[in-house]
């Protein structure tokens, strides 16, 4: 299968799972979708199971490389230590359109959960989740080390700054002044982990 072909048929699975979710989504509409037969799908992946977890690795990988290389840019150089908080969270809590596709599967796979292989979805929070925090914790730990933060547990005080910023953001649905919600819960984070 050519390299167009491939991304054609992982970029149309991901809005079909993303629409339908894991248990709905049928091989027909994979294909449809896809523009390719569903025997090009068999051939390729054998499963419907199988197609899924190509998607959700390549989908996760991609977001990842993004949501790191804003944790990066945001959190790799701080010249004041608050305001540089503020920007990463206003950042984190602000929906990318490149990852909507892949944020509406996962909120479907958190509702099919007891449907999906535990094995696929351990892969896709290493490819995932697990990289993003583990590159915002080395960030944090990076600070603690220039004593601009107190951070022992680098995993959990990047969960804590996920939650408190755009985690807070996303569980308010009337959060219509992003900017003061975020710098609320930067706030909290400095008066736990400031120096």
């Amino acid at each position: 299968m050519s390299g167009y072909k491939e991304r054609a048929l992982l970029d149309g699975a991901l809005r079909v799972f993303a629409r339908d979710g894991y248990s709905r989504a049928s091989i027909q509409s994979l294909a449809t979708e896809a523009g390719v037969s569903t025997r090009t799908i068999y051939n390729r992946y054998g499963s419907k199971e199988a197609l899924f977890l190509a998607v959700i690795l390549d989908s996760a990988n991609r977001v990842a490389e993004r949501e790191i290389a804003l944790a990066d840019r945001l959190l790799g150089r701080i010249a004041d230590l608050r305001r540089d908080l503020i920007a990463f969270g206003v950042a984190w809590a602000t929906p990318d359109p490149a990852s909507q596709s892949h944020f509406a599967m996962i909120r479907q796979v958190a509702a099919d959960a007891d449907h999906i292989d535990p094995d696929v979805l351990a892969a896709w929070r290493h490819a995932g989740p697990e990289r993003v925090r583990s590159a915002i914790a080395e960030h944090l730990l990076v600070m603690s080390s220039q004593r601009l933060l107190r951070v022992e547990d680098g995993q959990i005080a990047a969960v804590h700054l996920i939650q408190l910023t755009a985690g807070t953001v996303n569980s308010i649905a009337s959060a219509t002044d992003i900017e003061h919600v975020v710098t609320e819960g930067v706030d909290v984070f400095l008066a736990a982990y400031g120096r």
